[in-house]
């Protein structure tokens, strides 16, 4: 009788305590942070069609190509499995150099511009067509990341779920960041 009433007060305290509930957020932020990383190798994948296919302009910026080429090399570096999610500063290290490849990609197509003969090209609209898409995929797999975010460090901050993220060894995760410099101002428009 005394092991069914102790087995039935800690059955209460854990469930009363958000014990499955940090599991529940917990496996919401991998499976959200898996598309992440989905959609960033998707556009790691893209950018050597990319540079292929700009390189055939035979005057192109060598130094811009490079840098797409350098960005892409060192945001497949970062290793980014599951275990980035508990690690800030692994965390942040990946967010920089994906925000590389994005700046250094976005420079690409800005002078690409220059080259109608290149723009033209059926082979380069449609890497240019992916790129733009999945840079939107990105958005969105980012969004729902910090969506999923949130309610998991709501769960793990929150009492008496706290106690149940305690227990699990879970804490605070982070979330994406503004990566553009004066982001956190807005801009001022004159006339």
């Amino acid at each position: 009788m005394r092991t069914r009433l102790i087995s039935l007060w800690l059955a209460v305290a854990l469930g009363g305590c958000g014990y499955n509930q940090v599991i529940d957020r917990d496996e919401a932020v991998k499976a959200a942070w898996g598309e992440v990383e989905n959609q960033y190798q998707r556009r790691a994948d893209l950018v050597p069609n990319l540079v292929a296919t700009v390189k055939g302009a035979a005057d192109f910026e060598r130094g811009t190509l490079e840098a797409v080429v350098q960005a892409r090399a060192r945001a497949t570096q970062v290793q980014a499995d599951a275990s980035i999610l508990d690690d800030p500063a692994r965390f942040k290290q990946f967010e920089q150099a994906q925000a590389n490849l994005s700046g250094a990609l976005s420079r690409l197509l800005v002078v690409v511009e220059n080259y109608p003969q290149l723009t033209a090209t059926a082979g380069f609209r449609d890497l240019q067509s992916q790129l733009e898409g999945t840079e939107n995929r990105i958005a969105v797999a980012r969004g729902r990341y910090t969506e999923a975010v949130a309610e998991y460090n709501k769960v793990v901050l929150r009492f008496p779920t706290s106690i149940g993220s305690r227990l699990r060894g879970k804490s605070v995760r982070p979330n994406f960041s503004a990566t553009t410099p004066g982001a956190e101002q807005a801009p001022k428009v004159g006339f």
